[in-house]
Formats: C-alpha cells, sequence, structure tokens
C-alpha cells in the first residue's frame, strides 16, 4: 500500500500504460481519477477499480484544452478534496517524415503531448502548493532521446516533455513538488496494434521483431511501465527530481 492516504490523476487512464498505472495506483490504495477523451474507455477502467474495492472516478478531459485539463484538476479535488499525484499520460501518436507532416498535425502532436501536461501542471499546481507538495510524473519516451525514421513530429514532442520534465523539477523543488519523467521503449499497448496495422505487418511477426531491439528479446507490458510510475510517485522517490527512468529491456543500453 505505498500509496495509501494519496489521491492521484492519471491522464489518458482509459487504455494501454495509462489504464495499468491506474490500476496499480489503486491497488496500492490511492485514490484515482481517470481523465480521458474516450468515456466509454475511462468509465470502464473506473468501474473495474470501484469494483475491486478501489476508489475511482472519472472525468472526460481533453488535456489541450486549458479549461478541460484544469476541469479534471477541480474534479478530483471535489472527489478527493486534495490531488498528492499528476501522471501525464495522455498522448498523440503523429508519425511521418518532414514534408508528410501537415500544420494539423503539428498542432495536435504539440497540443496533446506538450501542452497538455502544461495544462495540467498549470492547473495543478495551487492544489500541491496548498498541500505542501506532491510528486508529478510525466511518459516520456525513449523517442525523447533517440532519433527513429519518420517519427518526427513524435519524437520532437517527446523530447520536448523530457526537456519540461527538468526545467519543471528545477522550478517547482521551492514548493516541494517533485517531478520526474517515464521513458518507455515498444511496450505492448493499443498504439502498438495500430502502428502494425498502418504498416501492414503480420502482427505476431511484427511483435518478434519490434523486441528484437532489447536485449531481452521482447516488447514491454503496460504493467511493467506503471510500476516504474508508482515508484517516482511514490514517497521511496523522496529524494528523486529532474530524473528520466527508461524502460526498454535495454534497447538503448548503448
Amino acid at each position: 500500500m505505498r500509496l495509501e492516504g494519496k489521491s492521484a490523476i492519471v491522464t489518458g487512464g482509459g487504455n494501454g500504460i495509462g489504464r495499468a498505472i491506474a490500476g496499480l495506483f489503486a491497488e496500492e490504495g490511492a485514490r484515482v481519477l481517470v481523465a480521458d477523451i474516450e468515456d466509454d474507455a475511462g468509465k470502464a477502467v473506473v468501474d473495474e477499480i470501484n469494483q475491486a474495492g478501489g476508489q475511482a472516478v472519472f472525468q472526460h478531459t481533453d488535456i489541450s484544452n486549458e479549461d478541460s485539463a484544469a476541469g479534471a484538476i477541480q474534479a478530483a479535488v471535489n472527489a478527493f478534496g486534495v490531488v498528492d499525484i499528476l501522471v501525464n499520460n495522455a498522448a498523440a501518436f503523429v508519425f511521418g517524415k518532414i514534408e508528410d507532416v501537415t500544420r494539423d498535425d503539428w498542432d495536435r502532436v504539440l497540443g496533446v503531448n506538450v501542452m497538455g501536461p502544461a495544462n495540467c501542471v498549470r492547473a495543478v499546481l495551487p492544489v500541491m502548493r496548498d498541500n505542501g507538495g506532491g510528486a508529478i510524473v510525466n511518459l516520456a519516451s525513449v523517442s525523447s532521446f533517440v532519433a527513429q525514421p519518420a517519427f518526427i513530429p513524435y519524437n520532437s514532442s517527446k523530447g520536448a516533455v523530457l526537456q519540461l520534465t527538468r526545467c519543471l523539477a528545477m522550478d517547482l523543488a521551492v514548493d516541494h513538488i517533485r517531478v520526474n519523467a517515464v521513458c518507455p521503449g515498444t511496450i505492448h499497448t493499443r498504439a502498438t496494434e495500430t502502428h502494425i496495422n498502418a504498416l501492414g505487418l503480420d502482427r505476431e511477426h511484427a511483435l518478434a521483431d519490434f523486441g528484437q531491439d532489447a536485449p531481452v528479446k521482447r516488447v514491454g507490458q503496460p504493467r511493467e511501465v506503471a510500476y516504474g510510475v508508482l515508484f517516482l510517485a511514490s514517497d521511496e522517490a523522496s529524494f528523486i527530481t529532474g530524473e528520466h527512468l527508461v524502460i526498454d529491456g535495454g534497447a538503448t543500453i548503448d
């Protein structure tokens, strides 16, 4: 029960890594607000948590919209009284070469992946300051620091998330707010399935091939990333801020 008595917001908590984080946090004693733009998925996660004896609520949220992001923070305060932990997990997956990416593509990926976390942090700051501190965990990526072919918009946005994490950690330390990032490698999520389908690949062969980049020779699971987020959000990481934890099976070890 490493998060007993804590309340947390998980953006993009309806699917994949976010869903795993929300579920694990609830198992560890946290009250969880699941913020997602997909109502059915988010409500399903909340139902699972509550049926298992946890405490969770859902808030429809578009983090790229400042008012919507602020609404999620307020909903958590209304439900739990305070916000101890913010997990910025929601993301837009936009790929392509520079000549293929439109202005609308850039607006979407930067609006969700960069402005989204910024909107959520700005909205939660007064709450965390009044509470004497808190923990923020941003979901960055190995794409934050590794170049990949035809990934320009996504990699650019995730590089910004990593620098956002460092700068926030520096500015917010005085408020006893820790800010860290987790950088997943290839994780088996719905986004992975979408990428496989977009490339027209055989699913089983593709998953096997994706795992070959890592010394452990497999892709990761959302729960494995969730454990890293749990550590950084917990008091066990009380002397860690401005850092990024790479969870990629060793794929970027060199």
